[in-house]
């Protein structure tokens, strides 16, 4: 399971390292950030990631505290990995006293191509799929890695594949507005093309999390969360919420956003 993830993180974290880097120099930016903050930022995204997950599935791991570090077993979630990433983020920029905006800005094309690519690790591991289909581009899942209810089933919607369109279609949409905007062809004020990102990636979220069957459920239990809700959806729908703010702030208000990665001076 970890050998496939492994690969594709790499994989990802290289080609990252390389976009965000020409990205910073686009932006008058000191590249050298990106090679600094990315160990930080892997492994802050990492920590975040299995916390967030574990946190949800206490239960499975409350009597293992050897489990809870077997990253390995599985048990990763992205909401947690944008959480730590950010943190990780936030606490290098007042180290290194640069703008978060400016810095995430550069690096939200790079995530966002990052997670399509790792959403294949769910292909080769046959998980994270969704409701039985008999659409043209149905999955076959091995019965070993078919829920119990579904063991007579033998094709799913493939909800990694999903996601990886879908997210390749926000890299797509940054890179034209990125351009556009240094183009000056269009008004992209600093932290805009971070909050379009969230916006869109929580979009898709919420429709593909609607499919699948092994969800982070809140007072309710897999496969459909019965008496409960989607963790993902929530999470989903309070970040949208959050970047249409953050949208009209820089566009209705057409006020920078606060900068956490600088310390405001008090006009006082």
């Amino acid at each position: 399971m970890l050998r496939w993830y492994g690969l594709l993180i790499a994989v990802a974290v290289l080609i990252g390292l390389n976009l965000s880097s020409w990205l910073a120099r686009q932006r008058c930016l000191d590249a050298n950030l990106i090679s600094d903050l990315l160990p930080i930022l892997v492994l802050a995204a990492i920590i975040g990631a299995r916390t967030y997950y574990v946190a949800f599935e206490w239960n499975a791991y409350q009597r293992s505290w050897w489990d809870v570090v077997a990253i390995w077993k599985g048990g990763i979630a992205i909401h947690g990995a944008l959480l730590g990433g950010s943190l990780a983020v936030i606490l290098f920029c007042r180290w290194r006293r640069v703008s978060f905006w400016d810095v995430l800005d550069v690096l939200v094309p790079s995530v966002v191509l990052g997670q399509a690519i790792g959403r294949w690790g769910n292909f080769f591991n046959s998980e994270a799929f969704g409701v039985p289909t008999d659409l043209p581009w149905k999955l076959f899942i091995p019965t070993n890695n078919r829920p119990g209810i579904f063991k007579t089933a033998e094709f799913f919607h493939p909800t990694f594949l999903y996601e990886s369109l879908w997210n390749i279609g926000i890299f797509v949409l940054l890179m034209v507005l990125f351009r556009l905007g240094r183009q000056r062809k269009i008004s992209l004020p600093t932290g805009a093309l971070s909050c379009i990102y969230l916006l869109s990636y929580s979009l898709g979220r919420i429709w593909i999390e609607g499919l699948r069957i092994d969800p982070l459920c809140l007072g309710g239990q897999p496969p459909f969360c019965d008496g409960g809700l989607r963790i993902a959806q929530l999470m989903s729908l309070s970040l949208m919420a959050i970047a249409g703010f953050g949208l009209f702030w820089l566009y209705g208000r057409k006020s920078p956003l606060p900068d956490p990665g600088l310390k405001q001076v008090d006009p006082s």
